[in-house]
């Protein structure tokens, strides 16, 4: 690809730019890590805040439970409950409550209808006011959190966490805390964080006063940094065990104040900025003038190279700098003499060869002595050519023997296979030389099929004109060859040499004999039985074969074969040995 010089110092601008932009990244990488370290010290503090939380909060379950345990354990409150006296009720249940003023107390009859209470503003009526207390029914004792605590459901008192017990058959003893601002407030006093209760659906119960109420939205159990007004809080959402009620389990949502971390954060990070910038400015200035430099040298280069892509094989004068500039003019011209010399060997090999075997030869892929390997082989023959040949003068039978080469190579090729060599009329094709595949037999026999079908519209064509139709015999056979280049030194090429390509010759030989035009060897067969249509004929021997060989008549192929596309090729150039 050409440089373009009108862009080049503008790239080498950008690239020294780029690494100015990795340093400024290294910016973000550290803001990242600062973060990070805001964030696992909130994950530090805010599980010793949820811990703290649980045990103020089973502090307080646990004074309300043993303040309803005394009240039940206290004969004068069963009399009392047994003779519905409110007044000795509340003499017994007014020691508890200057004890544990935050405890509201309330007492039933057996009837469940209310006796006294103690610390509430909107007392229940009767026990039945309250519906979450409908399983106290099948049990002795419940404990739970409801939406209004001990008061009555058309109150606007908060939740309240609620132990209820029965006392016999005289009547029922609950407790209460409200989950209230001030229940919140004495968490936060003890837990160094803001605290907020949320009901089973989110919504506000109680909080302290300085919570943040606008960042609860995408509050869950992992700690969430937010933003509100000049204070950074980080957020986590806890539902203890503790609060569950009749519809689902209340939440405390804890909020820790950041700020002062962020902004220790913000402070460094600016100062780290500061130096980066400073740098990616240097760099900047100091890549414009080399890429400036390297601009200017590189315009020899470029001018080389476009004289290059118009086959002129031009050198370009070394830069004497000293450096990689150098370097690369010199390994520019030692790339155009080697250019030139491929050229030519590539101009001189393209007579005598076909691609596939060029190009493995100039990639030095193909042994010079030879190698063993396994291949298929194709001999296709035009049978009694003689009297044909005698019938027309030279430039006739060059042309019609061009057309049926055209034909016949082409369909070769676009198996993937090698025109070996033709001999007179005839074409020896290999299959797996010098680049071996797995289906190589397959595709050799799919070719010989495609050849016969290619033959029959060239006869049509030929008849046409008047000229006898051409019959032919293929034969194929997959053996063990030597391949490499085979001559002298004077005068070499690339072919293979065996038995196998003796065999081969014979079955299409054999195919006159036996009234055929296909037939392949039993070792071929083997490896195409499920891609061919073939039936065995007969064993025929071969010169210096001890065992016979089984002869198999292929007539077509069990996969559609598309047409070879139409259009004139010319046919290789003769390859005799």
């Amino acid at each position: 690809m050409l440089l373009r010089l009108s862009t080049v110092r503008a790239k080498l601008t950008m690239l020294v730019a780029l690494s100015a932009l990795a340093s400024l990244a290294a910016l973000l990488v550290l803001s990242w890590i600062m973060h990070r370290q805001l964030v696992d010290e909130v994950d530090d503090r805010v599980p010793e805040a949820v811990r703290g939380f649980d045990l103020e909060l089973a502090d307080d379950l646990r004074d309300l439970s043993a303040t309803v345990r005394d009240l039940d354990s206290q004969a004068a409150v069963e009399e009392a409950l047994r003779n519905r006296s409110a007044d000795a009720a509340r003499a017994a249940a007014q020691v508890f409550h200057e004890e544990y003023p935050e405890i509201d107390i309330a007492m039933f009859d057996a009837s469940g209808q209310l006796l006294v209470q103690l610390g509430l503003a909107a007392p229940l009526h009767a026990l039945s006011d309250l519906p979450d207390l409908a399983a106290l029914h099948g049990t002795d004792e419940l404990r739970l959190v409801t939406p209004h605590g001990c008061e009555h459901p058309t109150s606007q008192a908060p939740a309240g966490l609620v132990v209820a017990r029965r006392v016999g058959e005289a009547g029922v003893v609950m407790g209460c805390i409200p989950l209230d601002a001030d229940f919140a407030t004495n968490a936060s006093s003890k837990l160094g964080v803001e605290v907020m209760i949320v009901d089973p659906q989110g919504e506000h119960v109680a909080s302290t006063p300085r919570f943040p109420k606008r960042s609860v939205a995408d509050v869950t159990m992992t700690p969430l940094l937010a933003d509100e007004g000049a204070q950074e809080w980080a957020l986590a959402r806890v539902e203890p065990a503790a609060l569950v009620g009749r519809t689902g389990r209340f939440g405390v949502i804890l909020a820790l104040d950041v700020t002062d971390i962020r902004a220790i954060v913000r402070q460094n990070m600016v100062v780290a900025g500061a130096f980066l910038f400073a740098a990616a400015a240097f760099s900047i200035v100091m890549g414009a003038r080399l890429a400036s430099l390297m601009s200017r040298a590189l315009a020899r280069v470029n001018t080389a190279l476009r004289k290059l892509e118009q086959q002129e094989y031009v050198h370009v004068d070394a830069i004497k700098t000293g450096d990689e500039l150098e370097d690369l003019a010199l390994g520019f011209n030692t790339m155009v003499d080697g250019l030139k010399e491929r050229d030519k060997l590539r101009t001189t090999f393209g007579k005598y060869m076909t691609q596939t075997v060029m190009d493995h030869l100039l990639a030095g892929k193909v042994a010079l002595g030879g190698e063993s390997i396994t291949v298929t082989i194709l001999f296709s023959d035009i049978r009694s050519f003689t009297t044909i040949s005698e019938k027309m003068d030279a430039q006739q039978l060059v042309g019609l023997l061009n057309e049926y080469f055209t034909e016949m190579v082409t369909i070769v090729m676009e198996e993937d296979g090698v025109v070996d060599k033709y001999i007179g009329d005839a074409i020896m094709a290999v299959f797996g030389a010098p680049v071996n595949k797995p289906d190589d037999a397959v595709r050799a026999v799919r070719a010989a099929v495609r050849m016969r079908a290619a033959l029959a519209k060239l006869n049509v064509r030929l008849a046409a004109r008047g000229i006898p139709e051409l019959k032919t015999g293929i034969g194929i056979h997959t053996g063990e060859v030597v391949a490499g280049n085979i001559g002298s030194e004077a005068r070499m090429e690339y072919t293979v040499i065996g038995d196998a390509v003796n065999l081969a010759s014979r079955l299409e030989s054999a195919t006159k004999e036996m009234g055929v035009n296909v037939l392949m060897s039993d070792e071929t067969y083997e490896l195409v039985k499920d891609a061919a249509v073939a039936r065995p004929l007969r064993e025929i021997t071969v010169k210096g074969r001890v065992k016979p060989v089984l002869a198999y008549e292929v007539t077509a192929t069990k996969d559609p074969i598309e047409e070879a596309p139409s259009g004139p090729r010319s046919a290789p150039a003769s390859r005799r040995g």
